[in-house]
């Protein structure tokens, strides 16, 4: 029979010598695992009327974690696509635990075969050209902050930056010599190039002479010098959104993010007739696979295929039976 096993050293374990240490994950990795663990103690501290701290491995089986993750779904109103979060990091505790405590596999296999809630794919969203002009002259540039969101605006829709590479962005990760470009550290902390257009540089160089307001050297920071925040940025877009709107209606009725103006440069770069391969690789996606939701969502470059196309030569004519003895022999 095997010993019981207290959760509270193992958890600490996967989280400081797993993910810090051997696998180095983000912070955001570390925040999003750190959300789920809390969320999943809580509920075992409901259901098993048990502290945390003396909750044993062989008590979380898969019908507690599945009990879990419905609780959080039908309670929380979290999405099926929240809940697959969610998911994944205790999947990733339990395949650490599966090298630590290989006695335990029925128990982690049966955890490991959870599967992923099917869920709705939307198509992605992006602006047309029309639409990011316009979200581009919102911002009052005779004060620093309309500078800095107009800069902020106009490299992610360039480069296609995530809003952690934005936000983290330093002036020593910026080369505005002969091939103009940034470098940043992105998922999986793997170092990516991005070039910069003409129009971005010249912005950027303008911007860069501006007071450094912090002591970091971040490209963007807020009002007070510091670190700019997700909520922080999302409000700056939102305001200019809602100021561009008057001027462009199709503007107001979408929800426009950070992530968005990801969408949107991925999209120019499609349409300008540049290859997947280098989409991926300008974006730092992981899989080239990852770059299709972009083709699936263009629904201009489908027009143009359609275009192509020799249409059906479909002409109308009236319906005839079949001969009573060939229809005999068909119906054999």
């Amino acid at each position: 029979m095997n010993t019981p096993h207290s959760l509270a050293p193992f958890l600490q374990s996967f989280f400081t010598s797993r993910l810090l240490r051997q696998m180095q994950v983000s912070s955001h990795t570390i925040s999003s695992y750190r959300d789920t663990f809390r969320l999943l103690l809580r509920f075992l501290d409901k259901r098993l009327r048990k502290p945390p701290s003396s909750l044993l491995l062989e008590e979380i089986e898969a019908p507690l974690i599945v009990a879990f993750l419905d609780d959080l779904e039908n309670q929380r109103g979290i999405s099926p696509r929240s809940r697959n979060l969610r998911l994944s990091a205790i999947r990733s505790f339990f395949r650490y635990l599966s090298f630590e405590l290989p006695t335990h596999a029925a128990q982690i296999q049966r955890v490991l075969a959870i599967p992923p809630k099917r869920y709705h794919r939307s198509l992605v969203g992006f602006l047309s050209r029309p639409e990011a002009e316009a979200l581009l002259q919102a911002p009052n540039l005779t004060n620093w902050a309309g500078r800095r969101d107009r800069m902020l605006i106009l490299m992610a829709l360039q480069t296609g930056l995530r809003l952690s590479e934005m936000i983290t962005l330093k002036r020593e990760d910026i080369f505005l010599k002969t091939g103009a470009h940034v470098r940043v550290m992105g998922k999986g902390r793997k170092e990516r190039c991005t070039p910069l257009a003409k129009r971005t540089e010249s912005v950027l160089r303008e911007w860069l002479k501006e007071p450094d307001r912090g002591d970091e050297g971040l490209v963007f920071t807020n009002a007070r010098g510091g670190r700019l925040s997700a909520d922080g940025v999302q409000y700056c877009i939102s305001k200019h959104v809602a100021t561009a709107s008057v001027g462009c209606q199709s503007l107001g009725k979408k929800r426009v993010s950070p992530h968005i103006l990801r969408h949107t440069a991925a999209m120019e770069l499609l349409l300008a007739g540049v290859d997947r391969t280098v989409i991926a690789l300008w974006l730092g996606h992981e899989s080239i696979e990852t770059t299709q939701i972009y083709l699936d969502a263009n629904l201009a470059m489908k027009e143009q295929a359609l275009a192509k196309v020799q249409p059906l030569e479909a002409k109308l004519r009236r319906y005839k039976p079949d001969d009573t003895l060939l229809s005999f022999l068909n119906d054999l």
